[in-house]
């Protein structure tokens, strides 16, 4: 009643302003706890006027021209308000205008949703998410968000290094493959709740963006919420418990405003069997108001974690064990160990200075510097046999195909009744060894790479007038990357010994070859050691247009990288490709975009963007092995991107809808694929390195989105993603290894040139059609709850460009097999399509206010049927030419089938916080 009340008497104030002039004002306050909110956005529609309330909630917008107008006042997690107004003579005082915290958009959820699972992937296929969607209200992007994402889904089944994710104006992507680390912020939701997200090639203020969009996540102090927040929150997905508080103090009499949160996530084992979790989390931000016109601004964050990953698995794998299995941990006294394990612990610090030069003009300056340490532990046995529990040669596949049932029926009850690790025959090897001074046969090890980002970018927004604004950035970006393998622990030797087994002389066999023979021992380096750098200076400029029918813009992006190669270690296989610096990889790149809004009336909306854009090759794909030599990617090339698309949009009190189409082609695209391959060249065997150039990628398709409030407490919501993502062209491809033996690589380690032939293959993005059909109930006291059922179809696996080519059906002599059978061959390497699946969901919450203090529960249900879905997946490369791959799969189980992810079954998330 008191909102009802509360909007009736704006509402009639502003009819009975017929004659008022170009100012309004008013003060916004929190409903539940009848405190001002500062930083609350005001926004004239249609126009760039845009105002923020100050720290007690007041806002003042001048200079606007007489007319009929719609006030927007919106503020992350509440709901919006929308005032009419007209403008002629006398000044408009909306009076106090409250804000409702909007609980059905739960905004805990998205996060959570995606920065775990963000953290939780580890390769290409796995990578289903774009951290962009929680910015968005978007219905289609949040239907992305909380129902699709556990599906692998990917916004338009494009990776997520095509959406920027900014801090403070600041990009956070890596250089090294594109891609934001979730894990450098997780567990700080309370802070990280000020966003403004644009989708796609919509305009930023604050950069140039990707083709997904751009997230600019503000966490200055000011624009946190005064006062104190603890929550508690279980869950079986992957962590168990998680603890969070956060206090912002208001603004002092002297300028200053403080934020501090902290977080605890743990759990000795998630959905996954193994997959151990800890994670702390801490953020501060101390802000200083010198005066009316500069702010300065600090912000460290810092959240060490560490997680247990999960395996692909084949078929064979999952129908013995379970979809939950994992093969990565043993049990060690009374406890499950899992051999990899990722570590994130790379502070960020940031220094902010926002100048306020007008009303109209702002200028902000920052520096950010990250540095600190990305590890991933393995097994390594140059001395033993592999470790791993689904090995091959142990599964009853392998004693099936030599047709030793008894043997296979062994391998299945020991697979069965034990399945992980065996740490315990590890030490006792390595224990033997030590006792008859020998090097170690097994050690634990990780993969590290340290590095050290300085960013210092400016961006500039001015408002020429009321329907003409500029915005521009200007970023220099510094890269120094320490990669190398060090030494974890020794479990139960004396040393081990720094060599390549598989090289054909002992010289070959040096990974460091000024150190021959060497024995490592816990914290040395080892196998690999080299830096990588990278500059990176851009610009970008744009210029935004909003008239009474009409808004568009135009914005352009200029930018230079520079990379490079230095070797610390001289390989012996790379004798004179490996120590010292590669050649500098330079290139210039440009974007352009543009875009326009055409109002049909009040409610009804035309857009249209389109941009085209060149991207310089990430760090990872440039140097064709970059472990062991200098080695560049044969005619490396910049990506080269277009993308278009179009929309309809309706706006209504009872509607909100939204109808995309889309078109997006990626050129020049570079991939580096790392795997043991048996048939290459031939029947030879080695590991090699599978370069993919000069790839072409056509995605399009329709996002539709439909949201009804049907009645004022029931809500219907629909969403939809149809899309086709195929490869365009046949790519080339080339293979390196270090083995030099049996012709199979020439003196520099490289294998022919090879076209593969994926024209019209289907690329691995998940899901490419995604619906859901969903309610929402909210009851006046408070409690509210929500269902959907999403469908997902046409999810394919992801396939080996190698038995595409030539290697294909062309024997050791270089003519094709004998035996080769055209109709067998296209069955051979027809692409696996997974089958549709249906997943319902469930959220619900309540929320008290008692004396001060504000209460709330929410949970929520993911996969309520237990529904068992495979994901995504991959073929294994091993079987690389006709012959073995024929053998292979007339196999019932074969040895070498795809390997797959599964999601998970019936998960949940609860969560109860206490605000005052």
């Amino acid at each position: 009643m008191k909102k009802k009340i509360a909007l009736i008497v704006l509402f009639i104030a502003s009819l009975g302003s017929l004659n008022s002039q170009n100012l309004v004002k008013g003060t916004v306050i929190n409903n539940a706890s009848e405190n001002p909110i500062p930083n609350v956005f005001v926004r004239i529609k249609n126009t760039v006027m845009i105002a923020k309330t100050d720290t007690n909630g007041r806002f003042v917008i001048q200079d606007i021209k007489e007319g009929t107008y719609i006030i927007e006042i919106s503020y992350h997690g509440f709901e919006s308000q929308n005032f009419p107004i007209v403008l002629s003579q006398n000044p408009i005082d909306l009076g106090i205008i409250l804000l409702f915290e909007d609980y059905l958009q739960a905004p805990d959820l998205s996060i959570i949703t995606i920065t775990d699972d963000e953290l939780n992937t580890d390769s290409n296929a796995a990578d289903n998410i774009s951290g962009l969607l929680q910015a968005s209200k978007d219905i289609f992007l949040r239907t992305a968000a909380f129902e699709f994402s556990a599906s692998f889904f990917r916004v338009r089944g494009l990776d997520s290094r095509n959406g920027k994710v900014l801090m403070n104006g600041i990009e956070m992507n890596k250089i090294y493959d594109g891609r934001a680390q979730w894990g450098n912020w997780g567990g700080l939701n309370d802070v990280l709740r000020n966003q403004e997200f644009s989708n796609g090639l919509a305009a930023s203020a604050f950069t140039f963006g990707g083709i997904l969009g751009a997230t600019n996540m503000d966490t200055r102090a000011s624009k946190q919420r005064p006062g104190t927040r603890v929550s508690y929150s279980t869950s079986n997905r992957s962590y168990v418990h998680r603890a969070m508080a956060t206090h912002t103090t208001g603004i002092s009499k002297k300028g200053w405003v403080m934020t501090f949160s902290g977080s605890r996530r743990v759990g000795k084992e998630g959905f996954n069997e193994g997959t151990t979790y800890n994670a702390s989390g801490f953020f501060a931000a101390i802000e200083k108001k010198i005066n009316n016109k500069h702010h300065l601004s600090f912000t460290g964050i810092f959240t060490p974690n560490r997680r247990g990953k999960s395996s692909p698995n084949t078929q064979e794998v999952f129908d013995l064990k379970g979809i939950a299995y994992n093969e990565y941990w043993g049990g060690l006294n009374g406890r499950k160990l899992n051999s990899r394990i990722k570590e994130v612990a790379e502070p960020i610090l940031m220094l902010n200075h926002y100048w306020e030069i007008s009303k109209k003009t702002s200028f902000q300056t920052n520096i950010a510097y990250q540095f600190g340490k990305i590890g991933n532990s393995r097994l390594d046995f140059n001395g033993g046999s592999s470790p791993s529990p689904s090995y091959y040669q142990k599964l009853p596949s392998y004693f099936l195909r030599n047709k030793k049932l008894s043997e296979a029926y062994t391998a299945q009850e020991n697979f069965v009744n034990n399945g992980q690790i065996d740490w315990w025959r590890i030490f006792d090897a390595n224990s033997t060894n030590a006792g008859a001074n020998l090097n170690n046969a097994y050690i634990l090890y990780e993969d590290r790479n340290d590095d050290k980002k300085l960013t210092v970018n400016t961006v500039y927004n001015t408002a020429i007038n009321n329907n003409i604004a500029l915005n521009g950035a200007i970023e220099y970006k510094q890269l120094n990357s320490h990669n190398f393998a060090e030494v974890l622990d020794l479990l139960g030797g004396n040393g081990y010994l720094d060599i390549n087994n598989f090289a054909d002389t002992e010289a070959q066999m040096q990974n460091d070859a000024a150190n021959p023979n060497r024995v490592v021992a816990r914290g040395d380096t080892f196998k690999y050691n080299f830096n990588l750098s990278s500059v990176l200076i851009k610009a970008f400029v744009q210029a935004q247009f909003k008239y009474h029918k009409i808004d568009f813009f135009l914005a352009a992006n200029l930018s230079k990288t520079t990379n490079q190669r230095t070797g610390l270690y001289q390989n012996g296989r790379f004798e004179n490709n490996s120590l010292g610096p590669s050649e500098e990889l330079n290139f210039i790149d440009y974007g352009i975009k543009a875009g326009a809004t055409y109002k049909l009336d009040g409610r009804n909306l035309i857009a249209v963007k389109a941009g085209y854009l060149t991207q310089a090759p990430l760090l990872r794909n440039s140097f064709s092995n970059s472990r062991e030599n200098n080695n560049v990617v044969d005619n490396l090339q910049r990506e080269k991107v277009l993308a278009v698309d179009l929309s309809y949009i309706r706006r209504s009190p009872i509607i909100t809808a939204r109808v995309t189409g889309y078109f997006t082609k990626i050129q020049e695209a570079t991939e580096i694929s790392f795997y043991f391959g048996d048939g290459v060249g031939g029947d030879n065997t080695a590991f090699v390195q599978e370069i993919l150039s000069g790839i072409e990628k056509k995605h399009m398709g329709l996002e539709i989105g439909i949201e009804a409030q049907v009645t004022a407490t029931i809500k219907l919501k629909a969403a939809a993603a149809v899309g086709s993502f195929v490869y365009a062209n046949n790519p080339n491809l080339y293979l390196t290894s270090d083995r030099t033996n049996e012709g199979v690589f020439d003196e520099n380690g490289r294998s022919g040139d090879y076209v593969s032939n994926l024209k019209n293959y289907k690329i691995a993005a998940g899901p490419h059609n995604a619906y859901s059909l969903g309610f929402g109930y909210r009851d006046p006291n408070y409690w509210w709850i929500s269902g959907t059922l999403n469908f997902f179809s046409n999810t394919f696996v992801d396939i080996a460009p190698l038995t595409r080519s030539s290697n294909f059906y062309t024997a050791e002599d270089g003519l094709i097999f004998p035996n080769y059978d055209l109709e067998i061959a296209r069955e051979l390497v027809r692409q696996e399509k997974f089958d549709a699946y249906k997943v319902v969901n469930m959220v619900g919450g309540k929320s008290w206010k008692i004396r001060g203090y504000y209460i709330s529960f929410f949970g929520t249900i993911n996969n309520l049927l237990n529904t068992a879905y495979k994901s995504g997946g991959f073929e294994q490369g091993r079987n690389a030419n006709y012959t073995q791959l024929k053998e292979d799969k007339a196999l019932k189980k074969p040895v070498f089938g795809n390997k797959y992810w599964y999601g998970r079954g019936t998960t949940y998330f609860l969560n109860a916080s206490v605000s005052f």
